[in-house]
């Protein structure tokens, strides 16, 4: 059986932009991560014969091009010698890198024992149930609820080609949505009192006025509003400490219903 290679294949982010590979896929979601504006396969005038070239990724007045084969490798050195007052760098494996300038260049150490990877796990049974209110979003400003489905990347440096146990992965992430399933959402600042098991919520909405009466065990409280971007960063908090030590980042998705949610990827700090 022939294998797939990422010509075969194209990997596509939360805009729908498609990459050519990997390597192309993870250094824009870094630089997204990084808060980087940046456009992709960016047009440059003809290196001969007037036919037209692209670089990989421009970053204002920066260019990367991403080096992973010998034809990228000869692309950059054609870019470098016809623009050399270009500020580029390229990024890529070091079987090519090696070839172009390693105090210019960003390379990743090609091992087959210890290397940066992610899995995903998306499954029907990774979901929760909940209730929320967003007191100054007109369709959310009255109390409601949704099934929110997750799927969870996680990314770190393999161990024996792992880099973590699939079934371990799910376990650790059910876990942590059963502590947020049917439980009702509310930002900390709307709590007025509390007693031994309630809390008492008051907040002024654009439906009027709200004074709850909710029961402690039944209520998850949030640092901020009840939104899917602050419940995905909530779950990574959740998350992190259950991770080995190989895990540097936790990336999660989480549905509002079918087809809209929210995407956050944070780095775990190891400090104690």
């Amino acid at each position: 059986m022939k294998s797939l290679q990422d010509k075969d294949i194209r990997y596509l982010d939360h805009k729908r932009v498609s990459y050519r590979s990997r390597t192309e896929s993870t250094l824009a979601r870094l630089l997204s991560f990084l808060d980087n504006q940046f456009e992709y396969d960016v047009a440059l005038p003809g290196l001969t014969n007037d036919k037209p070239v692209t670089i990989d990724f421009k970053i204002k007045n920066k260019y990367i091009e991403v080096v992973d084969s010998e034809a990228d490798l000869q692309k950059f050195k054609a870019i470098k010698q016809k623009y050399p007052d270009f500020d580029i760098i390229a990024f890529g494996s070091s079987r090519y890198l090696a070839k172009v300038d390693e105090l210019e260049s960003v390379f990743l150490f090609d091992s087959q024992d210890s290397e940066t990877s992610s899995i995903f796990i998306e499954d029907p049974s990774l979901a929760f149930d909940y209730a929320h209110i967003l007191p100054l979003v007109e369709k959310c400003s009255i109390l409601h609820g949704h099934t929110s489905n997750v799927m969870v990347e996680i990314i770190g440096t393999t161990k024996n080609n792992l880099v973590i146990d699939f079934g371990d992965a799910k376990r650790i992430i059910k876990q942590t949505l059963n502590l947020m399933d049917h439980k009702f959402f509310i930002s900390k600042k709307y709590v007025i009192k509390e007693d031994e098991k309630h809390y008492f919520v008051s907040f002024t909405g654009l439906q009027g006025d709200f004074n709850l009466q909710v029961p402690k065990a039944t209520t998850f409280m949030l640092s901020g509003e009840a939104t899917v971007e602050n419940l995905s960063t909530e779950i990574i908090r959740l998350l992190a400490p259950k991770m080995p030590t190989n895990i540097d980042a936790l990336g999660v998705y989480i549905y509002e219903g079918t087809n809209k949610g929210a995407h956050i990827i944070s780095g775990i700090d190891k400090r104690p």
